[in-house]
């Protein structure tokens, strides 16, 4: 048997790829950043070559400096950024257009209109999603109103994860999983079928849609990849923050995890059952293993990492994204300020697509690492009302919350993420639980692992954050939150 399952995790800002033994050992990984594209306020774009090109990068990389002959892969398994929408054509694959990103708020004219149309309790009944510029199905349809031509041309449409599997089969499979067709406006959540009335509303092509599958899977096999065999089976996908939530072994029910990146998604398994939020939350799958549908609870929050990149490119106070934490330690405290990183308008539980960042409580005393303590902070805070919320849904406070992401190895960040939530939060050994998951996925397909407890047992704990904080100090600083947020919205 082939020693290694190959796993790329398709970001926002980056590709990366792993390479992973039985023991969920990383033997090797390789990372490239890739553009973004603002052509105007509230828009963001990817060249979809760029990403391919970048994911073909990483997986040269893993494979030179890991020294693994490509023969001893033993199967790909694939996570990507989610509701990023990508129109091809068919017959060649080549892209049509820059993608549309998950941030991109280009939408929103579409989404009021079809509030005002009294559309939003059908679209949450059907998808658990709110209508909001985040996810794809308005995005689908600003395409087709804006270049009318395309209803006679045959097209592909995906997200990332179908994108990639189609470029890896020689654009011969067209498919994606539940998980990310959960994030379209598309997918009833009951049936995991594209809705046909949902479709109409947005008049979507039905013709144009991946075939859904489950999320472990052999949905084809490598053909013509540069640097790669062909014959290797592609048998895993999920959603960025689904798999991270599988690899993080949250495999029970009530068991949750926060991820940092880009943005910072907090997700709650809630096995079998649909539970509808009435806190604002979205309702998800987060995977779907042969014929057993498992669900979750998720809040966003669109700028978290991002936060700290606005830091380092927009105000250059520091050189690389590390730098944050040595910064915000030159000051004891935030004193006075807040920073509400609503760059790109704000996600649950407040779903505000005008809402703007501010920063309040700047004095002449204000330094760097003020501002540095609050933009962490502020990732902090954001979280902490998506776990309010969530708790409220579920009826109980969560024990623990494992963590993960680039942003996790910050230890005052997730100090202050344990003080806030009065919950033990817990890193593992391997942040990146993203990619760990899709690998995890394509291996069970292939019986690279014969069940969850294989995985289960791998998983180790590398730090867990007790809440230290004293009450009165907590509650000033839950004060000046919420009064920073009033001022947003």
């Amino acid at each position: 048997m082939s020693s290694y399952i190959l796993a790329l995790d398709q970001g926002t800002t980056g590709s990366t790829a792993l390479l992973i033994d039985q023991a969920l050992t990383i033997k090797a990984k390789a990372n490239q950043e890739f553009p973004q594209y603002y052509p105007k306020p509230g828009w963001v774009e990817h060249n979809l070559n760029e990403i391919w090109t970048a994911t073909l990068n990483t997986i040269q990389t893993v494979l030179k400096e890991s020294q693994v002959p490509a023969s001893q892969i033993a199967a790909i398994g694939i996570t990507n950024q989610r509701e990023t929408t990508c129109l091809w054509d068919r017959k060649s694959g080549q892209p049509l257009f820059p993608a549309i990103v998950w941030q991109c708020r280009r939408t929103k004219d579409i989404c009021d209109k079809l509030k005002k149309q009294g559309k939003e309790k059908l679209f949450r009944k059907k998808t658990g999603l709110v209508l909001d510029p985040y996810f794809s199905g308005t995005k689908i349809k600003w395409y087709f109103d804006t270049y009318s031509e395309l209803y006679k041309k045959d097209i592909s449409f995906g997200t990332i994860d179908t994108f990639l599997v189609s470029k890896l089969t020689q654009n011969k499979v067209h498919v994606t999983d539940p998980s990310n067709a959960s994030r379209t406006l598309l997918m009833n959540l009951e049936t995991l079928e594209w809705d046909e009335e949902l479709l109409d509303i947005l008049h979507v092509p039905k013709n144009i849609l991946p075939l859904i599958q489950s999320s472990s899977e052999i949905y084809g096999k490598t053909k013509n990849v540069p640097g790669l065999p062909d014959g290797i089976p592609i048998s895993g996908i999920a959603g960025d923050q689904q798999a991270a939530l599988f690899g993080q072994a949250c495999f029970n029910v009530g068991e949750a995890k926060c991820t940092y990146g880009t943005g910072s998604f907090l997700l709650l398994n809630t096995g079998s059952k649909i539970i509808r939020s009435h806190y604002n939350l979205l309702t998800t799958v987060a995977w779907k293993l042969s014929n057993k549908v498992t669900y979750a609870l998720e809040g966003s929050a669109f700028i978290a990492g991002a936060a700290v990149q606005w830091l380092r490119d927009g105000l250059k106070i520091i050189q690389k994204s590390s730098d944050i934490e040595a910064l915000a330690k030159t000051v004891s405290s935030s004193e006075e300020v807040v920073f509400v990183p609503a760059l790109t308008g704000l996600g649950a539980p407040y779903w505000n697509a005008s809402a703007r960042g501010i920063i309040s409580g700047i004095t002449r005393g204000t330094t760097a690492g003020h501002l540095a303590r609050a933009t962490l902070e502020g990732i902090a805070f954001q979280n902490y009302d998506l776990l309010i919320a969530m708790q409220k849904d579920l009826g109980k406070k969560l024990s623990s919350l494992k963590v993960d992401g680039g942003a996790s190895v910050n230890n005052l960040l997730m100090q202050f993420q344990a003080d806030l939530l009065q919950t033990p939060v817990i890193r593992p050994k391997f942040v990146e639980t993203t990619a760990l998951g899709a690998g995890c996925l394509a291996g069970l397909a292939i019986g690279f692992w014969k069940d969850l407890s294989d995985i289960q047992k791998s998983w180790q704990k590398d730090e867990e954050f007790s809440p230290q904080m004293k009450s009165q100090e907590r509650t000033i600083h839950l004060d000046k939150w919420k009064s920073a947020i009033r001022r947003c919205l």
